[in-house]
């Protein structure tokens, strides 16, 4: 749902054939943005990307706005509203482009360098971040009125802000869900789905003992899903200080760790996962050989199409936590240049895409959640009945969610080196490579050296 670099070429072509299934593929393609990796569905045109900001031909403002592998999907949806915006706003025009996620950072990157940004940019915290601390966006706590301020939920306000200073508009969402397969469960003499890692444990080893299909894939893959990163929060463990060091080599930290070299010695995760992302997950749940897929709702048409009879058998639950309960949640945003010369302009139009009535819309379009809290309370998320279909109980426990939904990694720009040394580390202890001890202190040494 979230990623800054395109996966390696460690995910294999999805085995099902058929154009039909291509389409399905394609059109889930925008939750890789989200913190997901999915690799798939990768746009092939690049856009043009002229100057920012400038007068049009009758001396009105233009406003340049860029987003991440939206279109041909959601074409109509974006013209639309850009019609009714510059009909609200006359002399203002916005002129939108269109760029494939896998290029967006080196776009962005060399357009800011060069002075050549657009005006309102659609990133990711990931994204933006790098660029924050180079003073490169506009910051926002003063630029935004307090009453536009305090229409997005907090926890997601925050999100978007590095030292205090806020530099993205929160847009649309995505927060996992648990998809378990409802017949390996009552196979393996189980009622419900586990709602903790620790329950996690114990339910995989009694599918595995039952029925020999695995409970669960979790990715090790450094390049992949930031899931298990995300975990050593939600078990309790820090990984960073306030000062950007290593903050994991402690009790809850080696925890983390024991636990998951322990799930993979005993025989309880697949061995791909130490080479193949999440993509993974999703095949091997749609194959039938795991119970339990750890995912955004909109997978369940993934699914349907691809695997009917697993469809059928699916249920959904709340997101799998540690003690803390924290949910994580994955975060799109929209930030303003600083060099831009129509700074009013921008801002009102991204006041604009974001505000309740536009992102309620656009959470109905793409089966994301808007990060507003009047939207998350309107009927389509809230009043939907114990018996209706999968999809939409999915809708409702993902909005329910967001009530301890936060971003749980910390806000650096070098968050996906610190996945890595986690990452490689673990994988050594796992293949007894390392000691638990060793492997943690090695990460530690490794992050606060580089």
């Amino acid at each position: 749902m979230h990623r800054s670099g395109k996966v390696g070429g460690s995910d294999r072509e999805v085995s099902t054939p058929g154009m039909k299934q291509m389409r399905t593929w394609k059109r889930v393609g925008i939750f890789a943005l989200l913190g997901l990796v999915l690799s798939w569905a990768i746009a092939s045109c690049s856009p043009s990307t002229s100057s920012g900001a400038e007068q049009t031909s009758s001396g009105g403002a233009e406003v340049e706005f860029w987003t991440m592998q939206l279109q041909p999907e959601f074409t109509d949806y974006f013209n639309q509203l850009i019609d009714t915006f510059q009909t609200e706003n006359p002399g203002v025009t916005v002129r939108w482009v269109d760029v494939p996620w896998a290029d967006m950072q080196s776009k962005i990157l060399t357009a800011v360098s060069a002075g050549t940004a657009p005006d309102v940019v659609n990133l990711n915290p990931d994204f933006a971040a790098q660029l924050a601390g180079r003073n490169a966006w506009l910051e926002l706590d003063s630029a935004v009125p307090l009453a536009d301020r305090e229409r997005y939920l907090p926890n997601i306000w925050q999100a978007n802000a590095i030292d205090g200073k806020t530099f993205g508009i929160p847009w649309y969402l995505d927060t996992h869900v648990t998809i378990y397969n409802k017949n390996l469960l009552q196979q393996a003499g189980i009622s419900q789905p586990p709602t903790t890692y620790k329950e996690l444990a114990q339910v995989a080893k009694q599918i595995k003992e039952r029925t020999g299909k695995y409970a669960y894939f979790a990715t090790f893959v450094p390049e992949d899903s930031a899931d298990v990163l995300q975990s050593f929060v939600q078990m309790g463990a820090s990984l960073l200080d306030q000062d950007g060091n290593a903050a994991f080599n402690t009790p809850q930290g080696k925890a983390v760790f024991q636990y998951w070299t322990d799930l993979y010695k005993q025989g309880l995760l697949p061995q791909e996962s130490l080479t193949q992302g999440h993509r993974r997950a999703i095949e091997l749940y749609q194959a039938g050989e795991t119970a339990i897929l750890s995912t955004g709702p909109q997978f369940l048409k993934t699914i349907e199409t691809n695997a009917p009879a697993i469809a059928e058998a699916s249920a959904v639950a709340p997101q799998i936590s540690g003690d803390t309960n924290k949910k994580s949640v994955a975060v799109m945003n929209l930030v303003i240049p600083r060099s831009t010369d129509q700074q009013n302009a921008a801002l009102k139009f991204a006041l604009f895409v974001t505000d309740n009535t536009n992102q309620l819309s656009f959470a109905k379009a793409a089966n994301v959640l808007p990060s507003t809290s009047e939207a998350l309370q309107d009927s389509y998320f809230t009043a939907i009945a114990p018996d209706a279909p999968t999809i939409e109980q999915a809708r409702a426990i993902s909005a329910k969610q967001m009530q301890d939904a936060e971003v749980l990694l910390p806000l650096n720009k070098d968050i996906k080196e610190l996945q890595k040394i986690i990452y490689d580390n673990l994988q050594a202890a796992m293949l007894d490579e390392k000691t638990i001890d060793q492997a943690i202190a090695d990460a530690e040494a490794e992050w606060d050296e580089r």
